[in-house]
């Protein structure tokens, strides 16, 4: 225990800080930066710090696809596409108990392949979704945890800015991390939509039947084939020049954001205020990642330096018996820090003192499927963190746009079935890793 004194204390500062309420990009770096004094650590070391910060974050070509993947949701957010697709959804399902729900779930999992912004996705569904499923008589409590979890859907399913990060850090392809991340995806989009399909059934007062919308004449195959053409045009533009090849993430992320400044012309909402809004939330949501990384770069550099990295690998393996077992240890440990940090410091935090411990243990499979593998279970876990309190942000990105009826107690109570459902998908995945696995495999294989 002596050994790890510092390490310890590095932690404890780190919790303490938290709930301090101090700014946590500021809070990293000014730990980092005090216990390398405590540890009696050379002043020029922290040069080396700097370069890490300089030559893995600031000039890394790879983080150009974040600020553009997330003008892309934005702008996605503001072309009236969702609210058309949504109506059309609704009139698919109309008649249906929890069609309303089920057309909200879907247009969850669409708007997640289209953006991969949660906070977009969340307040989107929210000002759409929540005040119709309210007036149809939807139990408020699932109708503000469908709303929740189905806008962290894009966090995980690809474009997602989780990814190109967790990508960066464990130093492997952002596209095999996209094509793993799919099947997980859909999978907890089903579960969600099962889930609906239950309660509609064993409690019909929570999930009533909907109304046909009167005003829309177009045929339903047509209104859906027209309201469907931008976001599959979208996904297929993006995901389909990284899985082909054709572009890297970077790239796709900008013809990403030019497609999306082409469906928001022909909608007649490409217009100066919009564009405005969409530069200036990108810059700040950039900035906010930015600032983040530098503080948990700092922060990990002399965690690791002061024994930190060794600490945590003889904590996991001394209660871990076999290789499942000390990744389910692992997990947890995440799933728990979710609790209290947001996934950008958990994953620059984490991952690093993670991942080297996974690759050290035999799954039955080579280190860059391991690696793929692992980065998805992470990836489901810290879906998780959007929804847990005290500290989930999709809970307060609803709450900021739903009625004073919906409490903060209530939205709390709501996501906690959903968070069950993607502990359910999670377990999946990791039960059976072809989950993950099957479809790079195939399209490696085959290129």
């Amino acid at each position: 225990m002596g050994d790890y004194f510092l390490p310890i204390m590095m932690v404890l500062a780190l919790i303490a800080g938290i709930f301090s309420g101090y700014p946590v990009a500021l809070l990293l770096a000014g730990i980092g930066i005090l216990f390398s004094f405590f540890g009696g650590i050379n002043i020029m070391f922290l040069g080396t710090v700097v370069n890490r910060i300089f030559s893995g974050t600031l000039s890394n070509w790879l983080l150009l696809a974040v600020p553009l993947f997330i003008f892309m949701g934005l702008m996605l957010d503001k072309s009236d596409a969702a609210r058309k697709l949504l109506l059309s959804l609704e009139r698919l399902f109309a008649g249906m108990r929890g069609g309303l729900a089920i057309s909200v779930a879907l247009l969850g999992i669409v708007m997640a392949a289209s953006t991969g912004i949660v906070g977009a996705s969340v307040v989107l569904l929210g000002v759409l979704a929540l005040p119709v499923m309210l007036k149809q008589k939807y139990d408020k409590g699932l109708a503000a945890g469908l709303i929740c979890a189905s806008g962290t859907l894009g966090i995980l399913i690809p474009p997602s800015i989780m990814l190109v990060l967790v990508g960066d850090i464990l130093g492997i392809s952002v596209g095999d991390l996209f094509l793993g991340a799919i099947f997980p995806g859909l999978l907890l989009g089903v579960l969600y939509i099962i889930y609906i399909i239950a309660i509609a059934f064993f409690f019909p007062h929570k999930a009533p039947a909907g109304v046909v919308d009167a005003n829309d004449t177009r045929p339903l195959w047509f209104a859906l084939a027209c309201d469907l053409v931008a976001p599959v045009l979208l996904i297929m533009g993006v995901l389909g020049s990284i899985v082909l090849g054709i572009a890297t993430p970077t790239e796709a992320a900008a013809i990403g954001a030019f497609g999306t400044m082409v469906i928001a012309a022909f909608s007649k909402q490409l217009t100066w205020s919009n564009i405005k809004y969409c530069v200036y939330e990108t810059g700040k949501t950039t900035s906010m990642i930015l600032w983040v990384a530098i503080g948990a770069t700092c922060f990990s550099v002399i965690f690791k330096r002061i024994g930190g990295d060794a600490m945590v690998k003889d904590a996991v393996l001394s209660i871990a018996s076999g290789p499942f077992m000390t990744l389910f240890i692992i997990m947890s440990i995440i799933f728990l820090l979710g609790f209290f940090l947001e996934w950008i410091e958990i994953s620059y935090i984490a991952l690093p003192l993670f991942a080297p411990i996974v690759l050290a243990l035999d799954f039955g499979m080579n280190s860059s499927d391991t690696l793929v593998w692992f980065a998805i279970l992470v990836a489901i876990t810290l879906q998780t963190s959007f929804l847990t309190p005290p500290f989930g942000y999709a809970l307060f990105y609803l709450k900021g746009i739903a009625p004073p009826s919906i409490s903060m107690g209530d939205i709390y109570r709501s996501v906690t079935p959903f968070v069950c459902l993607q502990l359910l998908g999670l377990a999946a995945a990791f039960a059976f890793p072809d989950v993950v696995l099957w479809l790079p495999r195939l399209l490696l294989s085959s290129n």
